[in-house]
């Protein structure tokens, strides 16, 4: 197996945003807000463009696996850009820390009902469970776990586990698969069966073609398709490595967050330590929003921020006019109040800060359609 220097590769890449994205957080908070939202038009436009619905219908057919990921809510982990696949193919859930339990109501539900989905058209399902670290400095590791690599890969396997239960300890229809991000670098790091491990920083400079035999000597249990599927995504993520490889990039360890999110229906937002999200996953909502409080007033406190405000953004997403439109509003608006009780009773002199939004997406769309706003 080819041998790479990992922490040459770490101290020439790591994954930032761009000097725009760092100048955002020192503008006035209704610049900041307009900037964001018009960030969400783009991604819309984009999504709805026919180069992008030709390619995700392209892309589907030749590689029909439904690809579900569990992730960070950290901006830094965006796997359709690092693995170059077409937006809309990959089904994210996002949390803090990338925390979930399979045994919340309705986190099981919706990955239930999308294994169903694929399954009905006789489709696989890859489960891609996630944690991120840097190679370079511990700092620059999952906040949620205290910057515990080691836990936080801990947590993804007690998730494989749980999907094992849920869905099958064969895995030959949903594959519950572990895999590490490596924030420096932009590099998967899969891994497989009895300890083996892929890791994409160790194929720069080498070809391709050869992922394919290593792979399956990691994840021999894995089915034929998901495979093949998967693996498109490890060639698209050496490519994207290989490009960064010797580019310096600036490094991004200081939180700077000013926003907070509940609800889902947030893919656009892939800017680093811009907002914290909080998927409406686990039975206590209070809890995580009041962490995200924390770090919002800590911000303000060590000049990280301007103290002239933040956003408080709630969105649910819905394919349908009628019904299904008007729940979403409701869901929303109710995340939105929650949430701002919340803030309210922890942090009474930054409440007043607030900016409170309560959108909708149209998800077949991505479009955000924001229901009420205080500016």
């Amino acid at each position: 197996m080819p041998s790479t220097d990992h922490s040459t590769i770490s101290s020439t890449i790591s994954s930032t945003s761009s000097r725009s994205a760092l100048r955002l957080h020192q503008r006035p908070i209704h610049e900041r807000i307009d900037a964001l939202l018009a960030l969400s038009r783009q991604h819309a436009e984009h999504f709805c463009s026919p180069d992008a619905w030709l390619a995700r219908q392209r892309y589907l057919a030749q590689h029909p696996t439904s690809l579900l990921v569990m992730k960070c809510m950290d901006g830094r982990i965006h796997l359709p850009h690092a693995t170059r696949t077409p937006l809309g193919i990959i089904t994210p859930f996002r949390n803090l820390g990338g925390i979930f339990d399979l045994g919340w109501p309705y986190l099981g539900e919706l990955l239930t009902d999308s294994v169903l989905a694929a399954a009905q058209q006789g489709r696989g399902t890859l489960m891609c469970i996630t944690y991120h670290y840097s190679a370079g400095q511990q700092q620059r590791g999952c906040a949620g776990f205290g910057c515990d690599t080691a836990a936080a890969r801990a947590h993804a396997y007690g998730i494989a586990e749980q999907a094992g239960r849920l869905f099958g300890k064969d895995h030959q229809q949903v594959y519950p698969l572990v895999c590490g991000f490596e924030t420096d670098s932009d590099a998967l790091v899969i891994h497989g069966k009895a300890g083996a491990v892929l890791d994409i920083r160790d194929w720069v400079g080498q070809p391709a073609e050869a992922l394919a035999i290593r792979l399956a000597a990691v994840c021999p249990d894995m089915p034929d398709d998901i495979r093949r599927d998967l693996l498109p995504l490890l060639e698209g993520n050496l490519a994207h490595v290989t490009s960064l490889y010797g580019t310096a990039r600036a490094l991004e360890i200081e939180h700077r967050e000013w926003v907070i999110c509940i609800g889902r229906g947030f893919d656009f937002l892939h800017l680093p330590n811009t907002a914290l999200i909080i998927g409406p996953y686990g039975p206590d909502l209070a809890e995580p929003i009041g962490t995200a409080a924390d770090i919002i007033a800590a911000n303000m406190l060590h000049g990280r921020i301007p103290d002239d405000g933040f956003m408080l953004l709630a969105s649910t997403p819905y394919q349908h006019s009628g019904v299904d439109r008007a729940r979403a509003e409701l869901k929303s608006q109710f995340l939105s109040r929650f949430a701002a009780q919340v803030i309210g009773q922890r942090h009474p002199e930054l409440a007043s800060k607030m900016r409170p939004h309560t959108a909708v997406v149209h998800w077949p769309t991505r479009r955000l359609d924001l229901l009420q706003s205080n500016n």
